[in-house]
């Protein structure tokens, strides 16, 4: 374990597994690196997987530049379904056939999400009313009004659909939510949809591929040699 806390900034990418939050992450950051400050640049759902940027020391300041960076996922919709939360951890709402939705009825329905657009936030979010996170609000059976924010959605593409799960790869501006673009896609096509899995593979010029796994995050050795240095942070963040 390293004591002099203050010498470490940079930032580390992180290939987060389902079942981990994001908190739980960059607390094992903090606590093998015996650092004060460590935060991460855009929560991923529990049951979400992919990348996570990891800031360390005073790297943390650079956090509101990469929160606004364009994001990649790669998703699967389970159509014909639709849940509280937007996701299978969720409880059903309703069921629907889908026999009539084929892959040109989509094919078309995902055209009108194309560009900029307006998304209301799911209520199972990490978004704050009055210092209260939302998903805490939710989980008391509370919903309060939620403005729709604009959002741009830079590529929408099909990946397969096969029975009632469509895959489907997403180019997002910073602040997209996937479970509402499945759900939004789902209301369209008067079916309904779930989000199944979410990877997050980009954060601007930042790659999952170059991530370290969860298990890495128990060797200090991997980490340092992972770290990218604040120095470097710097030109990446403009």
């Amino acid at each position: 374990m390293i004591k002099n806390y203050n010498n470490i900034s940079g930032l580390l990418l992180v290939n987060k597994p389902s079942g981990v939050t994001s908190f739980k992450v960059t607390h094992k950051i903090r606590k093998i690196l015996n650092v004060r400050k460590a935060g991460h640049c855009g929560t991923l759902d529990p049951s979400a997987t992919g990348l996570l940027l990891v800031l360390i020391g005073k790297a943390t300041r650079l956090q509101g530049s990469f929160m606004k960076k364009d994001k990649i996922y790669t998703s699967s919709f389970l159509m014909g379904i639709t849940t509280d939360t937007g996701d299978l951890d969720g409880n059903i709402i309703s069921k629907s056939s889908i026999l009539d939705v084929d892959i040109e009825k989509i094919a078309e329905a995902v055209e009108t999400f194309r560009g900029e657009i307006l998304q209301i936030p799911p209520m199972y979010s990490a978004l704050k009313r009055n210092g209260k996170k939302l998903y805490e609000l939710a989980r008391r059976g509370i919903e309060v009004e939620r403005k729709p924010r604009k959002v741009t959605i830079k590529q929408f593409n099909i990946l397969s659909y096969k029975h009632d799960i469509l895959n489907v790869k997403v180019f997002c501006s910073s602040g997209t939510y996937i479970r509402t673009l499945a759900k939004d896609l789902g209301d369209l096509l008067g079916c309904g949809a779930t989000v199944k899995t979410l990877r997050r593979d980009v954060i601007g010029v930042f790659d999952v591929k170059n991530a370290l796994s969860f298990d890495d995050l128990e060797s200090l050795g991997k980490i340092m040699e992972k770290l990218t240095p604040y120095e470097k942070l710097l030109e990446l963040a403009k």
